[in-house]
């Protein structure tokens, strides 16, 4: 089982968001990701909140909670979805439930997360590494090669998504 991936590494770093400056994972894609119902997974951590401080989770406010439920247009509060504001569990927060959540499949998914955490950390850190590189011969090389390097630069910042204009247009227009 070690050796087969249970979940694609894609979806975990997809499930990663960040949220008051630091990455979290909500608890409903955890959930899914351990095969269990969200109510199951909040219950197993209630019964342990002292292994669970403010720094490994937190609970969104409710302007949050409605950021992320418009951005994933998932049903509006009081329509059948949830009924509270959802928890974010941080890096720490999802290594600890791996003792809250006793399957060998929370073991096994656990350890794919951490190396999620781990490779979004690493790029994090190659990205900066390489901004202060290209500093560094910007400075050296001075304006015989500013075009160059702003093209580089271009192409280090993600190009923004452009969205599809929804709804109708006039004809003729």
């Amino acid at each position: 089982m070690a050796d087969k991936l249970l979940v694609p590494a894609e979806r975990i770093e997809h499930a990663i968001l960040v949220l008051r400056g630091q990455k979290v994972m909500l608890d409903s894609e955890l959930a899914a990701l351990y095969e269990v119902p969200v109510k199951a997974l909040n219950q197993a951590v209630k019964r342990n909140l002292d292994r669970f401080p403010e720094d490994f989770m937190f609970r969104l406010n409710q302007e949050e909670a409605t950021s992320l439920r418009s951005q994933s247009v998932t049903s509006k509060a009081g329509r059948g979805g949830r009924r509270t504001e959802p928890y974010a569990f941080t890096e720490q927060g999802v290594a600890m439930l791996s003792s809250v959540l006793h399957s060998p499949r929370a073991v096994h998914v656990n350890i794919e997360i951490m190396r999620a955490f781990v490779r979004l950390r690493q790029m994090l850190q190659q990205n900066t590494e390489l901004a202060r590189k290209l500093a560094a011969l910007e400075r050296k090389y001075d304006g015989q090669f500013k075009m160059v390097f702003e093209a580089i630069r271009d192409l280090m910042t993600p190009a923004p998504k452009e969205k599809p204009r929804i709804g109708f247009r006039k004809v003729g227009s």
